[in-house]
């Protein structure tokens, strides 16, 4: 099963326990020039321009957390791709996955802006640009 936590939820079980490894599934784009939170590991699931699926997303997962018992928590811009993600790694055999709900930028508000209603930024979470 796959909990969805809001980013401070997320934040506070990073801190809580230790074997719990935060991944970015973004584009190294996004991760490198929009920001990302501290600490995170960049696991592309998608790459521009053709937005497929990376093959090798469990691999590098794999390669980086090989305990299949670890909580991965999952981030992308809103919180869709990562649940895909998420997704992907329960049937690779991962046990504790957790979506980050509201991603880095949270959802659109009434103007098209992202940042306003939620997100890891939103909630001043400790973040920093390439």
């Amino acid at each position: 099963m796959i909990e969805n936590l809001n980013p401070q939820q997320a934040w506070d079980l990073l801190h809580e326990n230790s074997k719990a490894v935060l991944i970015d599934v973004r584009t190294k784009i996004e991760h490198a020039f929009i920001g990302h939170p501290l600490g995170a590991i960049h696991i592309a699931w998608k790459e521009a321009p053709d937005w497929q699926i990376n093959p090798a997303f469990v691999a590098e997962v794999i390669q980086a957390v090989p305990d299949r018992a670890s909580p991965i928590l999952l981030l992308c811009r809103s919180g869709q791709r990562s649940l895909e993600a998420a997704k992907t790694l329960e049937d690779a055999g991962y046990q504790q996955l957790i979506n980050i709900d509201g991603g880095f930028e949270g959802a659109l508000d009434s103007n098209n802006h992202r940042g306003n209603l939620g997100g890891w930024r939103f909630f001043g979470l400790p973040w920093q640009q390439s």
